[in-house]
């Protein structure tokens, strides 16, 4: 499936180039926006995604469009020697690589600048691979999802936590407001980028979630996908196994 939602619509740049441009705009106020946007739910959901990852007791992960090293710096709490976290913006690794000097974790995490639809890695190297809010920026979803299972050993598992629209009355209603109105006016008042939190508005909107992400995932194929909606519905945590 490809994704023709781009967060610059008249630019001669390719998907993937305007992301990172887009992530590079905003990556100095991305995390402090991130938690006002997801009024501070998106920290909930994330240790949910930690721990399914720690049941496993991975020695390596892989953490694709690992931004500012959010999630990355969470999974260091597993049993896992070696995490890379993967990004196509150099900006918003720039502020994960403080983040994770602040921690004292350089000896166990690695931030590297790479495309998820081209992984810089051999086949079936990463005992978990997780991706949070970034799979519905890849510009062929399938050929991610391709890539990803590729360079997950087999019995590992693949973790995806994304945004979703609620299903049932009032949440339904209540998102398409919020992400319609509210979510832009935030990200133009606050950030430099004003084309930047509308995109991702759009895109949430727009990206296959519940059963149709699940059957993406089997299609390509995964084994035992599930999706767990979160809080009414408004993100889903996908799990699925090589």
């Amino acid at each position: 499936m490809k994704n023709n939602i781009n967060p610059y619509k008249d630019s001669d740049l390719g998907k993937k180039e305007q992301v990172a441009q887009m992530f590079n705009n905003i990556s100095e106020n991305y995390d402090g926006l991130n938690r006002v946007i997801s009024l501070g739910l998106d920290t909930g959901w994330r240790k949910n995604v930690l721990n399914l990852v720690a049941k496993t007791k991975p020695n390596t992960i892989l953490d694709i469009a690992t931004g500012t090293g959010d999630l990355a710096i969470l999974l260091s709490q597993t049993t896992a020697s070696k995490i890379i976290g993967l990004d196509i913006s150099e900006g918003m690794l720039e502020v994960g690589r403080k983040k994770v000097a602040d921690k004292k974790l350089e000896n166990k995490i690695e931030l590297v600048l790479g495309d998820s639809e081209n992984i810089p890695f051999p086949d079936n190297h990463f005992d978990a691979i997780t991706v949070s809010y970034g799979i519905r920026n890849f510009e062929t979803l399938e050929k991610g999802l391709a890539e990803i299972l590729r360079v997950l050993k087999p019995n590992g598992i693949f973790i995806i936590l994304e945004t979703s629209v609620p299903v049932k009355f009032p949440f339904k209603q209540g998102f398409n407001l919020y992400t319609n109105n509210i979510l832009p006016l935030i990200g133009k008042m606050f950030s430099k980028d004003k084309t930047a939190y509308s995109y991702l508005s759009e895109s949430a909107q727009n990206f296959p979630f519940g059963p149709a992400l699940v059957a993406i995932l089997n299609q390509v194929g995964f084994k035992n996908a599930t999706a767990k909606p979160q809080t009414f519905g408004v993100a889903t945590i996908y799990t699925a196994t090589k």
